[in-house]
């Protein structure tokens, strides 16, 4: 593994790994200032092989989804800090979080009906884990979809959003916080990433975000990135860089 953070500039991170070009993240000034305390975490993982059903990962599924439905009610969801914070934000945000619910609080309610986590490859589902376990939202974009920056902004008018699963783009509003690359919207932030950049059988290398909102300290979305890291490479392989907060 090589590389680490170079000399930066606030709100920046640089991560190189393994001699390849540095990725660019940035919290735009704008977003900075609006959410003083936000914060992100995150990891590149490079030369994985992503296969689909891992026995590894389906028996730590039904490991952690006993945990949850043992420790957890689903009325008591809503009231769990990390939980509200994301409700919180999301409020703030203008979208309603029982209509749009923060991924990790949608996935343990998933748990608690009684129905099944959904498998899309094995690394998002080793990511869900963590997800689940830590209630911290991840997100994660292939490499060579996404170039070499990502940068959480707001919006401009008339930019187009194609989330996975959508059947066509939408036109966004101005002021939607979002994650982009270059031109291209990469996700909403924090609840829905691109058809564009998502990842796929075919990526081998990959960045993972762990999606801080006010009230999540930087050390639980540092530990949230860091576990999703391990359970990542645990399922697909590969060669992770360090783990970096901003």
């Amino acid at each position: 593994m090589g590389g680490g953070a170079r000399s930066e500039r606030p709100g920046t991170l640089f991560v190189q790994a393994f001699g390849l070009q540095d990725v660019e993240v940035v919290i735009s000034d704008q977003v900075r200032k609006a959410y003083e305390n936000l914060r992100l975490a995150f990891v590149e993982i490079r030369g994985m092989k992503i296969g689909v059903d891992s026995a590894k990962v389906t028996g730590l599924l039904k490991e952690v989804s006993e945990r949850i439905s043992k420790s957890l009610t689903i009325e008591a969801v809503k009231d769990r800090p990390d939980f509200r914070a994301y409700r919180d934000f999301f409020w703030r945000l203008g979208v309603d979080p029982t209509k749009t619910r923060p991924a990790s609080e949608a996935l343990v309610r998933r748990i608690l009906k009684g129905s099944s986590i959904p498998r899309i490859n094995d690394f998002v589902d080793a990511y869900n884990l963590t997800s689940i376990e830590t209630g911290i939202p991840i997100a994660a974009f292939d490499i060579n979809a996404v170039g070499e920056d990502v940068t959480l902004r707001f919006s401009n008018p008339g930019e187009e959003f194609l989330g996975i699963g959508m059947p066509s783009g939408k036109e966004l509003l101005q002021g939607i916080l979002v994650m982009s690359s270059g031109d291209i919207l990469i996700a909403i932030y924090p609840y829905r990433d691109a058809e564009e950049s998502k990842i796929t059988l075919e990526t081998s290398d990959a960045v993972l975000i762990s999606c801080g909102v006010l009230g999540i300290s930087s050390d639980a979305i540092a530990n949230a990135a860091g576990r999703a890291r391990d359970s990542v490479i645990s399922a697909c392989g590969g060669h992770p860089s360090r783990v970096r907060v901003i």
